[in-house]
């Protein structure tokens, strides 16, 4: 009999936790109710029901004051948290350190300065964008079926790929000096938006060399032997681009993605080269399928001091721009989630 109470009383007390949560009661609510029913529980049925509600009145009370609470379970949780963040490294200080804010400061701060917003000058194009917007851009309109593109083929049209291909769209950020358009991000942000307006896979196809392609690193800080290599390709459309940073583990949090290049001595083309060892899984890469170079962002190692300095072993998130088909590089087809 005293077993039956026993259990009766544990069920109860479960049961007035469920009720609880599932009728979203608020905390001091709660924790009451709680407290009450292991007490009544406890002189109604049986002492024995004090073993689960000892715990859970101590555990009310806690949540019911605020010194308790932060001291014994906020604050541990916290630091918890803290331990298992990953750690900043110096390239990702500097990058988020870097530049300056803008009017969207304050925007963002809930007092935005409209008197100043309103002596910003009005971004314009100039008449070749506006030329390209009116024609090349219109064209390609007229040429897209989203219903078709993306019901029944699951790709652009070879028709649709080359015409993006001859006019430009994939080299809109490159300078004319490597047979870009040269364009301002202005031109970019109204081409795409009149794009999107007819099919939003071919907006992001167009978009994405635009903006996740290696142009814009290659024109600041490539060698003039690898902007020789790439610019003009990447202008025509000879080399369609990809941007390798989501991980199936972290997704796009570039400081948690575990993909690695650690820097070490190896044989390529029968010689002895400094080069990466590089680790990698990377998933949802637009363009990935028919890309014929990857920017891939990893995390890069020293161990051995390779780089010049024996001090540093680790240099944070690091990208770098591979060949599609380069040995050890697999690519699968689209994924249709």
């Amino acid at each position: 009999m005293i077993f039956l109470l026993f259990v009766l009383s544990i069920v109860i007390q479960l049961v007035a936790i469920w009720a609880i949560f599932f009728f979203n009661l608020n905390r001091v609510t709660g924790s009451v109710i709680t407290i009450a029913v292991a007490i009544l529980t406890a002189f109604i049925l049986t002492p024995w029901a004090l073993l689960l509600g000892i715990p859970l009145i101590a555990l009310s009370i806690i949540i019911l004051f605020k010194p308790l609470r932060f001291n014994l379970i906020t604050q541990p949780a916290y630091k918890t948290l803290a331990n298992s963040m990953p750690s900043i490294s110096t390239t990702e200080q500097e990058a988020l350190e870097a530049g300056t804010s803008w009017w969207e400061k304050e925007l963002f701060m809930g007092a935005p300065d409209w008197s100043q917003f309103e002596k910003y000058p009005y971004p314009t194009l100039s008449p070749e964008e506006q030329s390209f917007i009116d024609n090349e851009v219109e064209v390609l309109c007229s040429m897209l079926d989203e219903w078709e593109i993306h019901h029944q083929l699951k790709d652009l049209p070879p028709e649709v790929w080359q015409f993006i291909k001859d006019k430009g769209f994939l080299g809109l950020i490159i300078p004319k000096s490597f047979g870009g358009k040269e364009f301002s991000s202005f031109a970019q942000s109204r081409i795409m938006s009149k794009i999107a307006s007819r099919s939003l896979t071919a907006a992001v196809s167009c978009m994405v060399p635009n903006s996740l392609g290696p142009g814009e690193l290659l024109m600041h800080y490539g060698t003039d032997a690898q902007k020789q290599q790439y610019l003009p390709g990447l202008a025509k459309g000879e080399e369609i681009p990809c941007f390798g940073l989501t991980s199936p583990e972290a997704g796009s949090d570039a400081g948690a993605i575990p993909d690695s290049g650690v820097v070490c001595y190896g044989e390529y083309e029968g010689a002895q080269v400094l080069g990466l060892r590089m680790n990698f899984s990377k998933r949802w890469i637009t363009l990935a399928p028919i890309a014929t170079v990857v920017g891939l962002a990893f995390k890069l190692y020293d161990p051995e001091g390779l780089l010049g300095d024996k001090t540093k072993t680790e240099y944070g998130i690091t990208c770098a721009l591979i060949p599609a088909n380069h040995a050890g590089v697999k690519i699968g087809a689209r994924h249709y989630p």
